[in-house]
């Protein structure tokens, strides 16, 4: 085989890899390690960034509105996503400068929050603070998304005054 058909290979598996969605970088680099030379990887890596197929800020802003708009976290837990996804600091804070915690802990939790409408305040809380912290959002901001969207449900004020009524 010759070094062209080689190299198309190697891109057609590329671009493959990226058809299903968008791929960071150093996904489709380490994903053609497996099959071909580090050189010829490379190469592939190269062309496909210098054609637009790959691009590792548009990548980090998808995954950062993907998970705004199917799994709300924290800017914090995206950050680290987009991290292990092999996104450099920069891209990757660039990324999710635009997270707002309190909004997206009170999105997430309202999603959380059906199942546990007939439940009392504690059991509410308890079960809805342990969601809100797995998906990265500090204590604060947990608290204040708990409590409001506690009185949205039950259309009162504090939780402690809905527990005296």
């Amino acid at each position: 085989m010759t070094e062209s058909e080689l190299f198309e290979r190697a891109r057609n598996a590329a671009i493959r890899f990226i058809s299903y969605r968008p791929r960071s970088e150093a996904e489709v680099r380490e994903r053609l390690r497996r099959r071909f030379p580090a050189p010829l990887t490379d190469a592939v890596v190269a062309d496909l960034v210098d054609c637009s197929l790959i691009d590792d800020a548009e990548f980090a802003r998808a995954w950062t509105d993907s998970r705004s708009a199917l799994n709300p976290k924290s800017a914090n837990a995206v950050r680290r996503e987009l991290l292990a996804k092999g996104v450099s600091k920069d891209v990757a804070q660039d990324a999710v400068s635009g997270i707002d915690d309190a909004d997206e802990a009170l999105r997430a939790g309202r999603k959380f929050a059906r199942p546990l409408q007939e439940a009392d305040y504690q059991t509410f809380r308890k079960k809805l603070w342990g969601r809100l912290q797995r998906r990265g959002f500090g204590q604060s901001i947990t608290s204040r998304a708990i409590s409001t969207i506690w009185e949205e449900l039950r259309g009162c004020g504090s939780p402690t005054e809905a527990e005296d009524r």
